[in-house]
């Protein structure tokens, strides 16, 4: 297969047309179509469909194109690597990462990342969902707990657990009452949160009264006393040691750990395992009073 013509069709693939391909590389646009053609005629495939006014791939095309992507990307690293004299990271590092981490950590982490390697701009959206690293072109993604994914690889660099915290003025309530509630989410929650106390298992009875779309803004809400949350201990350590929050206990169930995942592959560029690094330094040990340390720091 030739190596010129697939880079080509990754570059019009990946910017969407011919015309967009050759203005971005400044680059002919009919070397690129040419190119994409035989490489078509070799592979006996039709690689995209070519509208009035659009270009798409087709379903061959774009399996060509998820599986050599990176491939190319790699080649390039390497190569510059090795004119370079060594593994300096340089380029453009994308990362997914989710809110509640984006708003307490990441601007500090990628600022520091930046100031240890100025020839990498590192970029980091923020969302929730399961992005697809390959389609999107995320280098890196951070995921609390995710789902076993056969493309990816990772490591745990975090854990945190959720405790159930409240205003001290909030009374922990008796058998059969139910207390006030700030949710995040939708307010069809669980009736009630089963939590592991001092004397034992204990069950309260809940009233969602206020439901909030991020963990921030829950601890805000707890924090003026309209009711009881369920909050990571990272993000409520400060207020129990300060007394302006009080636990009433552990969430039953299993902790949350954060991952940082990439695609499986041999090669893992230097942008990616320099940043897996800094994330190790920022929190050796993984716990979630270094995570609120780091932040408050």
């Amino acid at each position: 297969m030739d190596l010129l013509a697939l880079a080509d069709f990754n570059l019009v693939a990946r910017h969407g047309g011919f015309g967009k391909a050759a203005r971005a590389a400044a680059r002919p646009k009919a070397t690129l179509s040419r190119r994409v053609a035989e490489l078509e005629a070799s592979l006996d495939l039709r690689l995209f469909e070519r509208g009035a006014r659009d270009l798409k791939l087709t379903e061959e095309g774009r399996a060509l194109f998820e599986r050599t992507a990176l491939l190319l990307t790699e080649l390039d690293e390497t190569a510059a690597a090795i004119a370079s004299g060594g593994h300096n990271p340089r380029g453009r590092l994308r990362i997914s990462a989710p809110l509640l981490f984006s708003q307490t950590a990441m601007g500090k982490l990628a600022a520091g990342f930046a100031l240890k390697f100025p020839e990498v701009r590192v970029e980091v959206t923020t969302e929730d969902r399961a992005v697809d690293m390959i389609e999107e072109a995320y280098d890196l993604v951070i995921r609390v707990n995710p789902e076993p994914d056969a493309n990816l690889v990772g490591r745990v660099f975090l854990h945190d657990r959720l405790v159930v915290v409240a205003s001290p003025e909030l009374a922990v309530p008796s058998d059969g009452i139910s207390v006030p509630a700030v949710v995040r989410g939708s307010h069809s929650q669980p009736a009630t949160w089963v939590m592991a106390t001092a004397s034992g298992r204990s069950t309260i009875a809940v009233n969602p009264v206020l439901s909030m779309s991020s963990l921030v803004m829950v601890r805000d809400a707890v924090r003026m006393g309209i009711g009881a949350g369920r909050l990571p201990l990272s993000l409520v350590s400060h207020d129990l040691a300060a007394g302006t929050l009080v636990s009433w206990g552990d969430v039953e169930g299993p902790g949350t750990a954060l991952w940082a995942l990439y695609p499986t592959r041999r090669l893992l560029s230097a942008r990616v395992s320099a940043f897996l690094d800094h994330l190790r330094e920022a929190f050796p040990q993984g716990t979630p009073d270094e995570l609120a340390a780091y932040v408050g720091g």
